[in-house]
């Protein structure tokens, strides 16, 4: 029997609305449970409505994971096998190919269970555990894992976020590691090594895996230049389009060397590359105005809601940069990882540049994330990822 969390009256809304996230505001009376147990959500009357995982330390009490009236509902070992291998399913049959064996496995909301994100690289699976309740059933979640995406090895990477807000305890480590850390992948044909244990979020940005594919074809006999490239995933792809020069500017330098390590590996003893380890900004501010495509893949500039107001300058300054110095008729993927940046203000962002700029664009394509970072509808916040593609006149 689960404890229950009771709502106030006329809370009971946001759960008809099976919005994933309850905040403390909403509650009436909060459960006598551990951090992170299962709890019932219920009405103001009593009645069962959700259940979720409880956090007393977040301000948002509860993360719901199943909208389901029943008092008598267990979620046992069966019940979470299945929501992965409902996961797995939709990745099988719109993703996973010979072609391609990167992708995400569980995007957490995305896939109607919380608090836990997982990427599969061949037979790597790297795991970030974000709360406390998915901690609790660490293990039977890791067992599905194993089972259902037939991976051999599992790297748990815990955010320090997750530590203080959540009180995850769970270190940043190996279960049963491999031998080589650093593995080959394929995208769409196309190979790249991805460093689970060094590489930043879990090790390579699955989440652009369409967005690059749609560069590809633009990039006949053109110059590129692709910035905050880190391991040069658009680097390649715009090389294997045809590209008659790439260049690849990052602020690390060993997101470079890995870069020209991925350039090595697809296109052995090609000259049509370089790579700069530079500051982004200063690079397209000084920089010939001879590209025909800039891609714009900045890191999240707004990681709370406190930071929006800057980051929306910077995301201006970035974007009229390149826009003054884009070649007529040039095109520019321009994106914004900031949850808090939402794709509406994003776009106000982009035409605010442009009309300083002073010069005409159009919006060739919306872009946003991949099948396999699903966006739970109920849960708007799942959609990270945007981005325009841009022609400048």
């Amino acid at each position: 029997m689960y404890q229950q969390l009771i709502l106030k009256s006329g809370r009971e809304r946001s759960i008809y609305n099976r919005h994933p996230w309850l905040f403390s505001g909403a509650v009436k009376q909060l459960p006598k449970a551990g951090e992170g147990d299962i709890v019932q959500v219920c009405g103001n009357h009593g009645d069962v409505l959700a259940y979720g995982f409880y956090s007393s330390a977040s301000q948002i009490v509860c993360r719901m994971f199943e909208f389901n009236t029943d008092a008598a509902f267990v979620a046992d070992t069966a019940y979470w096998h299945h929501k992965i291998q409902r996961a797995f399913e939709l990745r099988k049959k719109y993703i996973l190919s010979t072609e391609t064996n990167a992708y995400r496995l569980l995007h957490a909301e995305g896939d109607f269970l919380p608090g836990i994100i997982c990427d599969v690289y061949n037979s790597i699976a790297s795991v970030q555990i974000l709360i406390k309740g998915t901690e609790l059933i660490q293990n039977i979640l890791l067992n599905a894992i194993r089972d259902i995406a037939g991976v051999k090895h599992i790297y748990l990477k815990t955010k320090k976020s997750s530590k203080v807000i959540e009180q995850v305890s769970a270190t940043t480590d190996w279960i049963n590691p491999p031998e080589e850390v650093k593995t080959i992948v394929k995208e769409y044909g196309l190979q790249f090594y991805v460093d689970v244990e060094k590489g930043q979020k879990t090790g390579f940005f699955i989440d652009q895996r369409e967005n690059r594919k749609l560069l590809q074809p633009f990039c006949a006999g053109k110059k590129i230049l692709n910035t905050f490239s880190y391991t040069g995933g658009f680097s390649v792809y715009a090389l294997a389009g045809g590209a008659s020069l790439v260049h690849s500017v990052d602020i690390s330098k060993e997101a470079c060397t890995l870069c020209d390590e991925n350039i090595h590996l697809n296109f052995p003893g090609a000259n049509k590359h370089q790579s700069f380890a530079a500051d982004c900004f200063d690079f397209i501010k000084t920089a010939d105005t001879d590209y025909d495509i800039m891609v714009l893949d900045p890191p999240a500039f707004a990681k709370n809601a406190r930071a929006v107001d800057n980051a929306a300058r910077g995301y201006k300054e970035l974007n009229m940069a390149a826009i003054k110095k884009i070649k007529s008729g040039g095109l520019i993927f321009t994106f914004s990882c900031s949850q808090n940046i939402d794709r509406d203000l994003f776009r106000k962002i982009v035409f605010s540049a442009a009309s300083d700029a002073r010069r005409n664009v159009r919006i060739l394509h919306q872009l946003t994330q991949p099948a396999d970072h699903p966006v739970n509808i109920f849960h708007p916040e799942g959609e990270y990822l945007k981005g325009l593609l841009l022609q400048v006149e």
